[in-house]
């Protein structure tokens, strides 16, 4: 029984190599991926870009507002670099190209994520200048305690997550369930 088959949809199965990942697979969980992110960083960038407006940013000395503005060019950048692969796969889409896309997009990816870590530093470090008096600890644990946590959320807990994978066990492999 033949299946039926829609107008302009690539049907031809991607060669992807033995043991690896189908690259659909790999784009569609990077997909949904930065659905999450892009959600994130958006409201993030909303706020940012409302805090000029509020009546206490005037009285912002110049190393906040230098604070501030190196903030919103980061969150922008990571902003930038978390929704160009959805762009991208719009251009290129049907062009047969989702392995470069998928390579490329996990790139840029953990490029955006690593500004959205530095731009939600900077921004608890604003935080930290406004509500803490000069040379109060507040000033130092805050970011800190932040900085800390997000390093190893992000960095550390996926690379020993990774490292510690059993050895003989390619990394592309997928597991008996069928997910990483």
């Amino acid at each position: 029984m033949a299946t039926k088959q829609m107008p302009g949809v690539d049907h031809a199965r991607r060669s992807d190599p033995p043991g690896g990942h189908d690259t659909d697979r790999s784009l569609d969980e990077l997909l949904q991926e930065l659905r999450v992110a892009q959600t994130g960083i958006q409201v993030f960038v909303a706020f940012l870009l409302t805090i000029p407006f509020a009546p206490a940013f005037s009285r912002l000395d110049a190393a906040q507002r230098n604070l501030y503005a190196a903030d919103l060019a980061c969150a922008v950048a990571a902003t930038a670099l978390l929704v160009s692969p959805v762009a991208i796969h719009r251009a290129i889409f049907g062009e047969r190209l989702r392995p470069t896309l998928v390579s490329f997009a996990n790139g840029v990816t953990l490029i955006g994520l690593m500004l959205l870590l530095v731009a939600m530093v900077l921004g608890v470090v604003l935080v930290a200048t406004v509500v803490f008096a000069p040379g109060s600890p507040g000033r130092y644990w805050l970011p800190v305690l932040a900085g800390t946590s997000l390093v190893l959320a992000w960095i550390v807990l996926p690379l020993s997550i990774r490292l510690a994978r059993p050895q003989g066990r390619p990394a592309a492999k997928e597991t008996a369930s069928g997910s990483d």
